[in-house]
């Protein structure tokens, strides 16, 4: 719950460049920061530069056979304090806050923290001392210093005496946490030249098995002290990285918008409010840095702006609720960087010791830097309204050798920027200029490694951010007391994603410097790439053998290098088709980028999951454009139409694409000449093409799609063709055939009707009658006798009479007439 409570807000006072900004706000409100913000679990080491006398080891010697305690207690050596939680190590002590800082004549110190006993046995009578040790020294005197665990009587200083610089604690069983807090003036510290002085916070105190005053624990930080401005004020440029992981996916919904496809919900939680980003841009903007972004993160912040979804775990998206968050971090961000320097590293931050050690090899692979470039520039004007320099790179951890420096400067940067422990100074026995020029145009910006690994670590720990930031004053002051009459220029490129906790102690430790830092004056980036280069400096670029292998180790393989430039073939023959190709052209582009970024360092299998599937979404999309599979036709005849359909289920259109057919010739079928082809989105379209055939028989007909340049385009599709040809004499056979049938059904007409005549005169329903109504041939009477049966023409019929027709008699009922 106390440290907890501790937080009271980031500061947010205005806090102008060096000499022309004030710092007042933040450094109020610093002691409420060093209390909460978790730092490094313990410093990081500064670079012991090569040349330098190291500290003198004499006091630690002596103290390691006649240390005593000032009450005359027996010796507490080092051996005696061989494990944790016994002698000078029994209690844990952290220093929470430290204020001022970087104290001035007339101050009050205050420091406040909390000890803890971690032996086994209860301590008695404990209480806080402070102690004050010898100003000056080396860097390496101050990385010996920070490394020491136990106490050491002589090298440790003497105890500050007077009011507020000693706290009772009482007696504290094992486990037992208590606070304290000291409050001295400057003037007991009785510090009298410029330089670092060792501060320590003891407990003393006794034990059951030691029932005598002994110290019991210890814990160090530094006092940097500067009585006057030094002749020559060295510059500092201090990077401050807006750099994160990918976050935005290859795939884009089908909607005018194409809304954006995130892979998860990391980027909204970083830009909330305490968030990393948020923290990053709060406290930046007024500090006297330059801003080094990856323009990426601005992309896919922007994308946030509108509706977006998120994937889900196992398959499928939710909607996405960070609108507002990236709303107003942008506009925190455009503000703060309005009239200030921006650097914009290539688009997704390449990875640039994998392509010079891995990638520079493979066809094309270079050509992705440029175009990270040029994408990178554009999107940061475009977002935030401001002009970017892309005269930087950085290589990762700052660690170069001549095929990354290469490789660096091959898409137009002229500055590379490098660290301490890779571009080393043997020959010197101050730290130089960061710039040195080496060759080609190039210059080598070269970051102190102890400076920019400062704020490293974990972050979590009670008192590492007061530590911290006290380590950081002092080696500044140092550099700057190497050569006091000397004019140069430092640089300081921390950790690419620094966490929310990181980053409010560097901000500490960098408001310090401004409100009370006087032997250093903030500079830009561009400043410090102008400075007049050290002669003695080192520009020899260290071989590539000398990379760190911890590094090599994380590198992207070649492998993902040829994978990456198929995609982007891939890409570059889909894009012909399109009639709206930017729909596809620009999130793939960024994706293809983001596959060979920096962040993937450490996680190989995340990253080559990414790019599988950047690859396999690509490859899904172009196959939705696809030919309809054909069942085995036949053709009749020489001549036939064959029709070929193409399928294209994309939102969009697609031109400039040509079918071909091609026939086995086996049977001499010859299928026509090749067909443009255009379908509009989600529709099919039928090709057909005039095919003749010279024989009978089978072929087999491939049908493939061809892109403008004549690449294939999809797979091709098969299918059968039988081919029946007719001759002309099996045609006037068929025609003969035809003929003789309707012969004889005219012929079968015919006598049906002839049949049918007689009959219908015999029963009066056929024959011509007169105009009286009376049959003509019968006169209406009938042709035999009803009642004998008789055929009425076998005789003379007494009442017969001539009809007037010529001799002769009608015949009888069922004749056949001959007409």
């Amino acid at each position: 719950m106390a440290e907890a409570a501790e937080y009271q807000g980031t500061p947010t006072a205005p806090v102008r460049r060096w000499p022309r900004r004030t710092a007042a706000g933040l450094l109020a409100a610093a002691p409420l920061l060093g209390g909460l913000l978790p730092l490094p679990a313990a410093s990081a080491a500064s670079a012991v530069t090569a040349g330098q006398a190291p500290a003198t080891a004499q006091t630690q010697t002596q103290a390691r056979t006649q240390a005593r305690t000032q009450t005359g207690a027996p010796a507490q050596t080092q051996q005696t304090a061989g494990r944790a939680g016994t002698g000078s190590r029994t209690a844990g002590i952290s220093i929470r806050t430290l204020s001022p800082a970087t104290p001035q004549k007339g101050d009050t110190l205050t420091l406040t923290g909390t000890v803890t006993n971690n032996g086994r046995i209860p301590i008695t009578d404990g209480r806080i001392g402070l102690r004050i040790g010898p100003g000056g020294g080396s860097r390496s005197g101050l990385e010996q210093a920070a490394g020491r665990t136990a106490y050491v009587a002589g090298a440790d200083g003497t105890e500050v005496r007077g009011k507020g610089a000693k706290a009772k604690t009482g007696s504290m069983r094992p486990d037992t946490r208590r606070t304290f807090r000291l409050k001295v003036p400057v003037s007991a510290l009785k510090m009298s030249s410029s330089g670092v002085y060792q501060l320590g916070v003891t407990l003393t105190g006794q034990t059951r098995a030691r029932p005598y005053d002994q110290i019991l624990g210890i814990e160090r930080s530094f006092l940097p002290w500067q009585t006057s401005d030094p002749d020559k004020k060295t510059g500092m440029t201090y990077l401050w990285p807006l750099i994160s992981s990918a976050h935005l996916t290859a795939r884009t919904q089908s909607d005018e918008q194409q809304t954006a496809v995130f892979r998860n919900r990391d980027l909204a939680q970083e830009l909330a409010p305490g968030g990393r980003l948020q923290q990053l841009v709060a406290l930046g903007k007024d500090l006297p840095i330059t801003w080094i972004i990856d323009p990426d993160l601005l992309a896919s912040v922007e994308a946030m702006t509108e509706r977006y979804r998120v994937q889900k775990k196992g398959g499928g998206t939710v909607a996405g609720k960070g609108q507002k968050y990236a709303k107003q971090w942008l506009m925190d961000l455009q503000d703060a960087v309005k009239g200030e320097e921006v650097a914009a590293l290539p688009f997704a931050d390449p990875d640039l010791a994998s392509l010079a050690h891995r990638g520079r090899n493979v066809p094309g692979a270079l050509s992705n830097l440029g175009s990270a470039t040029e994408r990178g520039a554009l999107t940061v004007r475009n977002v935030l309204h401001t002009e970017p320099s892309t005269e930087y790179t950085w290589p990762v951890e700052g660690a170069v050798d001549s095929g990354i420096v290469d490789v660096a400067t091959s898409a137009g940067a002229h500055n590379v920027i490098a660290r301490s422990d890779s571009l080393r100074d043997t020959a010197l026995s101050y730290s130089p200029t960061a710039a040195r020029p080496i060759g080609g145009g190039t210059t080598a910006l070269v970051a102190d490694a102890g400076l920019s690994q400062a704020f490293e670590g974990d972050l979590s720990r009670t008192g590492a951010t007061s530590k911290a930031v006290q380590r950081f004053l002092a080696e500044s002051q140092t550099i700057s007391a190497q050569v006091p009459t000397r004019q140069r220029s430092v640089l300081v490129a921390p950790q690419r994603t620094p966490t929310a906790a990181q980053a409010r102690a560097m901000a500490l430790a960098l408001s310090s410097l401004q409100k009370d830092g006087r032997w250093t004056e903030g500079t830009d980036l561009s400043e410090t790439a102008e400075a007049k280069p050290d002669p003695g400096a080192n520009r020899r670029l260290p071989s590539s053998r000398l990379y760190p292998a911890s590094l090599r180790k994380q590198e992207i393989p070649a492998e993902a290098y040829r994978q990456v430039q198929s995609t982007n073939g891939v890409v570059e023959d889909f894009q012909e088709i399109l009639t709206e190709a930017d729909r596809v052209v620009t999130p793939f582009g960024s994706a293809i980028e983001r596959g060979l970024s920096n962040s993937w360092r450490g996680d190989p299998e995340a990253a080559g999951n990414y790019r599988a599937g950047v690859r396999a979404y690509l490859v899904g999309l172009t196959k939705k454009v696809s030919l309809i599979q054909k069942s085995p036709i036949t053709l009749s005849g020489r001549s036939a139409t064959i029709p070929v359909t193409v399928k294209n289920n994309l939102v969009q259109g697609v031109d400039g694409l040509e079918l071909r057919l091609k026939s086995s010739r086996r049977i001499g079928l010859d299928v026509g000449k090749p067909q443009p082809v255009k379908v509009d989105g989600g529709h099919a379209q039928s090709v057909k093409f005039e095919a003749t055939a010279k024989a009978n028989g089978r072929s087999n007909v491939e049908a493939q799609l061809y892109t403008k340049d004549g690449k294939p385009y999809g797979k091709p599709m098969e299918f059968r063709v039988n081919v029946t040809s007719i001759t002309s004499t099996v045609l006037l056979v068929i025609a003969g055939g035809v003929l003789l049938v309707v012969l004889a059904g005219v012929r079968m007409y015919v006598t049906r009707k002839r049949r049918s005549g007689p009959a219908s005169s015999a029963d009066g329903t056929d024959g011509d009658t007169d105009e009286d109504g009376t049959d003509e041939s019968t006169n209406g009477e009938p042709d035999s006798d009803p009642d004998t049966g008789r055929d009425g023409g076998t005789g003379p019929d007494p009442g017969a009479h001539d009809t007037g027709r010529g001799s002769g008699s009608v015949p009888g009922t069922g004749e056949k007439v001959d007409r």
